[in-house]
């Protein structure tokens, strides 16, 4: 039987998909098994539970399963890197079964220096559905720590982490911007104020106005359940801002948003703010990736790439 387990394994949750040999997506599972929150028995544990009764097939793993805290660390690969240069740099763990998992580089940015682990899958997988933004884009990743990569010629050529969600928790939860007492209220307007006031910063950046929220909450000008949503949009914001400012992003070249769906469409409300028009996110990027990983390593019994 040919086919595919593919397993996108991150610090906090872990998703298996099920392939057949043509590539289509049989099944999907998800339990929360990051590296940091294993079962009993760890990662051999989490492996044979979400892949029970599954046939055995070929097993490929991206993600922090790969990291220096994983199942095995992989070395990153430098850049510019691709597809074809991923999956031949694929390295192996053993499991309790017999069977081998197959684990994913990460990549590295020596210009920054940089890192990333399992972004580089989605962006295989974006490529693949979406081949005319090969020639020249800029993909945006957000989370805890979002990523803007830039791809030229079907490889990413640099990318930059920005640490917007674990700074938003940071300062919400142990600075004085945090310390109002109330809930957040879901404020769309307080959140594009937010993201205005980081693009009209200048030079100085959105941290020069981070103590604007609260002068407005203080002024009367801002309630305290929106203080949030104001916060969260000059953090966005400032994304957009310093990648248009060094060129990380460019008008001219096109912009893709990869991630889960409300997440992103904050993004998309961001985006606008700066005169940018972003198109929906790319779902299951990295599902896809890991499939075109395995064909590029022949894991698959067939030498023909498909796009799941």
């Amino acid at each position: 039987m040919s086919g595919l387990v593919a397993l996108d394994w991150g610090t906090s949750s872990l998703r298996a998909f099920r392939f057949d040999g043509t590539g289509r997506l049989e099944e999907t599972r998800a339990r929360p098994w990051g590296i940091r929150q294993l079962p009993e028995g760890g990662y051999e544990a989490a492996l044979a539970g979400i892949t029970e009764g599954w046939p055995a097939l070929p097993r490929l793993a991206c993600g922090m399963v790969g990291s220096r805290n994983g199942w095995r660390e992989m070395p990153y690969l430098d850049l510019p890197a691709n597809a074809a240069q991923l999956g031949g740099a694929l390295g192996i763990v053993r499991a309790a079964d017999g069977m081998d998992v197959h684990l994913v580089p990460g990549l590295r940015d020596p210009r920054g220096p940089d890192v990333m682990r399992g972004e580089e899958t989605q962006l295989v997988g974006a490529l693949a559905l979406h081949p005319e933004l090969a020639a020249a884009s800029t993909f945006i990743l957000p989370g805890t720590h979002s990523k803007w990569a830039v791809v030229r010629d079907d490889a990413a050529t640099g990318f930059r982490t920005l640490m917007t969600g674990e700074l938003f928790a940071v300062l919400r939860q142990h600075s004085i911007l945090g310390a109002t007492g109330a809930e957040a209220a879901d404020d769309a307007e307080a959140f594009a104020r937010g993201v205005a006031a980081a693009r009209d910063s200048g030079a100085a950046g959105a941290p020069s106005r981070l103590f604007s929220t609260r002068a407005l909450m203080l002024d009367g000008a801002l309630a305290p359940a929106s203080v949030p949503d104001y916060l969260s949009g000059l953090l966005v914001g400032e994304e957009f801002r310093a990648a248009l400012a060094d060129g990380l992003a460019r008008r001219g070249t096109p912009m893709q948003l990869i991630g889960e769906a409300a997440l992103c469409e904050r993004y998309r409300r961001a985006a606008a703010l700066f005169d940018i028009e972003l198109p929906p996110p790319i779902p299951d990027a990295a599902a896809h990736g890991l499939w075109q990983l395995a064909a590029q390593a022949d894991l698959i019994h067939s030498r023909k790439l498909h796009a799941c």
